[in-house]
């Protein structure tokens, strides 16, 4: 069994975020979306069974005044049981530094959810040293992969996952080592033949019902 993560960034409304939730079947593989903040509640309506809910960011804090923050308690109340942390578009165009991102895991931990934290490359897993963290999901996403079109060779991309889980696994009970990044469903197969993947994160190619249907066949 695979994990496949469909991240819909702020691609799809509400409507359409619904319509494709309802269309998913998770077949062989454990599937997790993560539609935009304010999709979450009708997606959770209408996934189907087997089909896990997840939230694209959350608040370093647990409340105050923050305005248009998402707390980690509040993704409890509306049933998110993991969250992306790190991603490199909120890296990039919102500024979010190592030490957010580390603040971030701690939130969320406090809670119980899930954190699918992305890396670009080995040093940014210094932020979960002296952690306790029970379940772990990290997606490997080179930067310059990211909506190019353009991935590691299958080789570089065993090697790579080979290192994060000999550098994170040591204190971590269950960890799952994921790719994203231009992941497609020309390349798909061959990236989840990897014995050393578990699974992938999907970003456009996951919001559309063709291609998404594809995917989790």
């Amino acid at each position: 069994m695979k994990l496949i993560i469909a991240n819909w960034k702020m691609y799809l409304g509400v409507k359409d975020s619904v319509r494709l939730a309802k269309n998913i079947v998770a077949g062989k593989n454990q599937v997790i979306v993560c539609p935009s903040f304010v999709a979450i509640p009708e997606v959770k309506k209408a996934l189907g069974k087997g089909v896990k809910l997840g939230a694209q960011n959350v608040s370093w804090q647990e409340s105050g005044a923050l305005t248009g923050e998402v707390s980690a308690g509040m993704l409890v109340e509306l049933g998110c049981r993991y969250v992306i942390v790190g991603h490199s578009e909120r890296r990039r165009f919102l500024a979010e530094s190592d030490f957010v991102v580390r603040e971030k895991l701690k939130a969320v931990l406090a809670k119980k959810i899930i954190p699918i934290l992305c890396v670009s490359d080995l040093s940014e897993l210094k932020i979960l040293n002296q952690l306790v963290i029970n379940d772990l999901i990290v997606a490997y996403e080179p930067v310059w992969a990211i909506g190019t079109g353009k991935t590691p060779t299958m080789e570089e991309i065993a090697d790579m996952h080979k290192k994060i889980r000999a550098r994170a696994g040591k204190s971590i009970k269950k960890l799952l080592v994921i790719y994203g990044g231009s992941v497609e469903e020309k390349n798909l197969k061959n990236i989840l033949a990897l014995p050393e993947v578990d699974g992938v994160l999907i970003g456009g190619a996951s919001t559309t019902l063709s291609s998404l249907k594809k995917i989790l066949q």
